[in-house]
């Protein structure tokens, strides 16, 4: 009976993280709405940022954990909203380096941060903000090395 009352709990939390996570991604979608950029792109914007000169494709889609061919669609799309140039070092070299335009720059600039969280986020303590952040890093150690365990066997 235990096992099964701490499932439940279990999956309440995973509820809750889900709701949590696509509640506030609405908040931030809604924040980005009239600079026409997505959260997805948003970070794609900072993680080049972060990386300098030595941003990749590869580099990128490791980072926020998706398949490289989805990461490039989306370079290929911010590159036509005029946001990253796409650069090949060498002419048949299929690795393409990223860089930020001076509209991505400025863009980056503009929408650094996000009212709607930290008023949102504004309900905890700072000592609660310390515990939470704690133990989602605990729990994602745990999912990176879950999954990882999952992909060698």
């Amino acid at each position: 009976m235990e096992n099964q009352t701490l499932s439940d709990s279990n999956f309440k939390l995973w509820l809750l993280f889900a709701s949590i996570h696509h509640k506030m991604v609405a908040l931030r979608e809604k924040e980005l709405n009239p600079y026409n950029i997505t959260t997805g792109q948003l970070r794609m914007l900072r993680i080049i940022e972060s990386l300098g000169s030595k941003a990749s494709l590869s580099k990128v889609a490791k980072i926020v954990e998706r398949k490289l061919d989805v990461i490039s669609r989306q370079a290929a799309m911010m590159e036509k909203d005029g946001l990253i140039t796409r650069i090949r070092d060498k002419p048949k070299s299929s690795l393409l380096r990223l860089e930020l335009t001076e509209k991505g720059k400025k863009l980056l600039k503009t929408i650094h941060s996000s009212p709607g969280m930290n008023e949102v986020l504004s309900v905890l303590t700072e000592k609660e903000h310390q515990q939470i952040s704690s133990a989602l890093k605990r729990v994602l150690a745990k999912l990176n090395k879950y999954s990882t365990e999952k992909h060698e066997n």
